[in-house]
């Protein structure tokens, strides 16, 4: 589904848990991006942004991360400035990883979780994970610049059962189809 007349300006990635329940080791789960150039847009990303890092540029960056999932409503968001982000890159991945210390889990362990984009007040995106419960980490959507260089995001909601570094390095090698 591509999104938007003249291309996408600033979206936000609204990631949202409970924690755990009491006596059990929290619940952690993170919003990564891997952004890939234009000469190879399906490559190795050129760089990834998760919650201890932001893009060389400032363009995308987390300005909310939660360890636990303790908070009202949306307790991860990650911002991406798509009408500011080079002409170098071509392609940007966003999904979510599953923390697996101190116990494996899933999206299907995860209680009230749920996934938001939006632009503004427009939401692109929104999902409960359940299509992915018995994976580890998802992508949710890949965001491609088009040919009059214009962002355009499409939903790519697709499992993994990777650990969260090998997701990372891999989550755009999946293209749509």
């Amino acid at each position: 589904m591509g999104v938007g007349g003249n291309g996408l300006g600033k979206i936000e990635v609204r990631l949202k848990w409970d924690p755990s329940p009491v006596g059990e080791s929290p619940r952690h789960l993170d919003i990564v991006a891997a952004t890939y150039s234009v000469d190879d847009p399906f490559g190795r990303p050129v760089y990834l942004v998760h919650y201890d890092s932001r893009s060389p540029d400032g363009t995308i960056n987390m300005s909310r991360h939660s360890q636990t999932g303790q908070g009202f409503g949306f307790v991860e968001v990650m911002s991406l400035e798509f009408d500011r982000l080079s002409s170098a890159y071509a392609r940007v991945v966003v999904g979510v990883v599953i923390h697996q210390e101190p116990v494996p889990r899933t999206f299907g362990d995860m209680s009230n979780a749920g996934i938001l984009i939006v632009e503004g007040y427009e939401e692109l995106l929104t999902d409960d994970f359940s299509g992915v419960a018995g994976a580890s980490a998802t992508t949710l959507a890949e965001f491609t610049r088009d040919d009059s260089g214009h962002w355009k995001m499409h939903e790519m909601i697709r499992g993994s059962d990777s650990d969260p570094a090998r997701f990372m390095s891999e989550m755009g090698a999946v293209r749509r189809g």
